[in-house]
């Protein structure tokens, strides 16, 4: 019987050798990009596994279960992503425990989370969540992409803050190689006039290459490294 630990360090491999194929044909080097492992409805034990097999950086998109993982697994040195919609009432403690928030949508989010920040005393890697979908859709969460720079400066104003670049998800019912076409458009206009958010955070399971061959510089990957997820939640 394959133990746990064997079958995520088998699925860990093929998402890595997926992602070193993307970069090879984009003629980019691998260690380009990142790989943020999504544990959502994953137990601590499966980070503490995946940690052992070289993780570094560990998604979570729920408050609750993102603040007690990460606090079980404190002694591991991870860098903890947020990368679910955000309340601004949990903003501040999001900011906590969270080294990175990739869900930044709205300025509403941005005092809840300086100030988090700031009772941490540990500053937060901020990415603006930009939405992908046409004008008039129903949107998946993210900005505007003409709210940007609004969004962009009250980040920077903002201390203990650190805006690092941009986020996004393909939206629905629609080819990812289009979506992140235009992503890699607002992404190099968003560097132009902001040359230290060089993140782009984009990519799943399911369309990692496509966001990796148009500038990714960080993927999400939960399914094709944990597996289908548990059936209760």
């Amino acid at each position: 019987m394959t133990s746990r630990a064997d079958e995520l360090a088998a699925n860990l491999d093929a998402v890595r050798r997926r992602i070193d194929a993307a970069c090879a044909e984009a003629g980019r080097a691998s260690d380009e990009v990142r790989l943020v492992v999504v544990t959502k409805f994953f137990p601590a034990s499966d980070v503490r596994l995946l940690a052992a097999l070289g993780v570094t950086d560990v998604g979570e998109n729920r408050h609750q279960e993102a603040e007690a993982k990460s606090a079980e697994c404190a002694d591991l040195g991870l860098r903890w992503h947020f990368i679910g919609g955000l309340q601004s009432n949990k903003a501040g403690a999001v900011a906590s425990y969270a080294d990175v928030v990739e869900s930044v949508d709205r300025a509403k989010l941005v005092g809840p989370l300086s100030r988090g920040a700031h009772g941490r005393g540990h500053e937060v890697d901020v990415l603006l969540q930009v939405s992908l979908d046409p004008p008039g859709a129903d949107h998946r969460a993210g900005a505007d992409p003409a709210g940007l720079d609004e969004l962009a400066a009250a980040v920077e104003e903002a201390g203990m803050l650190r805006l690092r670049g941009l986020m996004a998800v393909a939206p629905l019912g629609e080819a990812p190689e289009a979506a992140f076409d235009r992503l890699a458009d607002v992404h190099a206009s968003f560097v132009s006039d902001h040359p230290g958010a060089t993140v782009l955070s984009a990519g799943m399971s399911g369309d990692l290459e496509a966001a990796i061959t148009r500038g990714a510089t960080h993927v999400r990957v939960g399914s094709a490294v944990l597996g289908p997820r548990p059936a209760v939640q």
